[in-house]
Order: structure tokens, then C-alpha cells, then sequence
């Protein structure tokens, strides 16, 4: 008799477990590279990455998901960083970005002027010692017709020529935005905004 009533207690105990269980709703998660961000609507837009893979992401599916930032603010991490980069491609001289007119990729072959490889986040080459900070990449020479891209991602700091048409363009166009992560239970409301580009050592 004993027995029965600890049965029927546990039984009693367990159910309304499972019922709270079952009625959970488990949020999402999505994850890319910024393209957009509109601090008056409190929105940002990104390219998600189809593998998530740190350190060989595919920022290649379309369209791109714009979704509303938290409202709490211990649920929102930094402000993320703009840009329109997606891939750069050294082997075979390609540079994509995504284009805010097509709303679509845009593949650019270039040519290469001088390319150093293996450059760590503190090499001089990258790294003002002096003033303690990184030096300010892409870099834009408007003149002499050349850009200079550093990946802390693929250690490779390389500048190549555009023809003209494409130094029009701003200067994000060429820089790779944030990395960052969504949790969402709602679609297009993000519930948790993670800048993973801020806390992660792969960028870019």
C-alpha cells in the first residue's frame, strides 16, 4: 500500500513535467555576415552562412534575412560592423561582394599587384605598434587605382587593381561585416544578438 501511494506520487509529480515539457517552444538559431544595419528601426541584415564552419564559412544564400534587434539590452551584444565582402578568393583572383542595387552576388576578377600570406593579427604589416591598434583595412587608393584587403581569417594581406568604375563605390563594399549570431523564437525578431566577430579569434 505503501508502495502504491509513492507510485501515485511520482505519477502525480512527473506528468505536469511533461506537459510543461511539451509546451516549450525552442527557439533558432542563424548566423552570417552583417550587410545592414538601421540603428533608427532597430534592425539588421545578414547573409547567413550555410556551413558555419569558422574557418571556411559560405556566406552564399539568398535573400538575406533582416531581422528586429532585442529590446533588452543585456540580450544585445556590440554594434555590429557593416560591410559587403563575402569571399575572397586569391587563387583564382576573385572577390565577392553582395550588391545592395541586384540585391545578388557579384563575382570581381582583379589584378594582383602584391600579396603577402601567413601575416598573424600583430605583424607590422597590419599592426600599428606604435599607436597600439590595427591599421585601417581595406585600404583605398583612389589614386593609383588599388585596394588593400587584410583577412585575419586567412592571414593574407593583398592589394589588386579595379578598373575604374568600381572605385565609386563606398569603401564597406570591400570590407567584411561582422560575424554575427541570432537566437530568435519568433521569425525576423531576434530574442539574443551575439557579435561573434568581437569575441571570436577567426574574422573576416
Amino acid at each position: 500500500m505503501r508502495n502504491r501511494r509513492h507510485w501515485t506520487a511520482a505519477i502525480l509529480f512527473v506528468i505536469p513535467l511533461l506537459f510543461l515539457v511539451g509546451c516549450m517552444e525552442y527557439g533558432k538559431v542563424d548566423q552570417g555576415r552583417v550587410i545592414a544595419l538601421d540603428k533608427e528601426k532597430k534592425t539588421v541584415t545578414l547573409i547567413q552562412d550555410v556551413k558555419s564552419e569558422p574557418n571556411n564559412p559560405d556566406y552564399s544564400n539568398l535573400p538575406p534575412h533582416t531581422y528586429t534587434l532585442p529590446t533588452d539590452p543585456h540580450e544585445m551584444g556590440p554594434e555590429p560592423k557593416v560591410g559587403m565582402r563575402m569571399k575572397l578568393d586569391t587563387k583564382n583572383k576573385q572577390i565577392v561582394i553582395f550588391d545592395q542595387a541586384s540585391q545578388n552576388f557579384k563575382t570581381i576578377n582583379y589584378t594582383l599587384i602584391d600579396q603577402k600570406e601567413n601575416v598573424s593579427r600583430d605583424d607590422p604589416l597590419v599592426y600599428d605598434v606604435a599607436a597600439g591598434k590595427p591599421k585601417k583595412f581595406p585600404a583605398v587608393d583612389r589614386d593609383k587605382k588599388t585596394i588593400s584587403i587584410y583577412s585575419g581569417r586567412q592571414k593574407i594581406l593583398t592589394t589588386f587593381s579595379l578598373p575604374d568604375e568600381y572605385f565609386s563605390l563606398p569603401e564597406s563594399t570591400w570590407e567584411a561585416g561582422d560575424e554575427v549570431r541570432i537566437y530568435y523564437l519568433e521569425e525576423g525578431k531576434a530574442h539574443r544578438f551575439m557579435n561573434i566577430s568581437r569575441t571570436d579569434i577567426f574574422k573576416k
